[in-house]
């Protein structure tokens, strides 16, 4: 068995028994309409097994956004899916490893998310907020989904190494050789 069928069967065991967060919980915002575009999109979608990669990349409306507009609870159902269509190179737009690295990299992490409205939270604490919802099983899969992309995708190396040494390795207790953990 290849290196990526070990990735996806891992992301599949880890996630199997997820559980809908339920219509009423797929928006994370309620400002502009994308985040409703992605409501109407998602609503109903209760296994994210079924979801075609051609419709996880476009969602809503071509703009390739969701992950970027689902609630927390939202992020964590789906995300398996979005990862397993990424290793098969499903994707056009969708970036899954933007979205598990942004706010931990070395040069984003102290960076304020919106000093008027959030004071001193920094995208760092945003990251790390949404991603505690990940159980152990959960995060390793997601540690094993970086450092495969990691070896496929020198552009986004770096950022991935550096939220696997500020964040994720530390989630399921790794101690990187020579890395920082702070």
């Amino acid at each position: 068995m290849s290196e990526r069928e070990k990735v996806k069967d891992q992301i599949r065991v880890a996630f199997a028994r997820m559980e809908y967060p339920g219509d009423w919980c797929l928006r994370g915002s309620n400002e502009g309409d994308e985040p409703y575009l992605v409501e109407r999109d998602f609503e109903g979608k209760t296994d994210w097994r079924d979801l075609e990669p051609e419709f996880i990349d476009q969602s809503p409306d071509g703009l390739a956004s969701a992950l970027s507009f689902f609630s927390d609870e939202a992020f964590h159902f789906y995300l398996p899916a979005y990862l397993i269509a990424d290793i098969d190179g499903k994707f056009e737009r969708s970036e899954p490893v933007f979205h598990l690295t942004h706010g931990l990299t070395d040069c984003s992490k102290r960076e304020r998310i919106n000093a008027r409205r959030y004071g001193e939270r920094t995208k760092f604490d945003g990251a790390t907020f949404k991603f505690a919802m990940f159980n152990r099983q959960e995060a390793e899969a997601i540690v094993a989904y970086l450092k495969l992309k990691a070896e496929e995708d020198r552009f986004r190396e770096s950022a991935i190494g550096q939220a696997l040494a500020n964040y994720w390795s530390s989630r399921v207790g790794e101690l990187e050789v020579g890395g920082n953990s702070g």
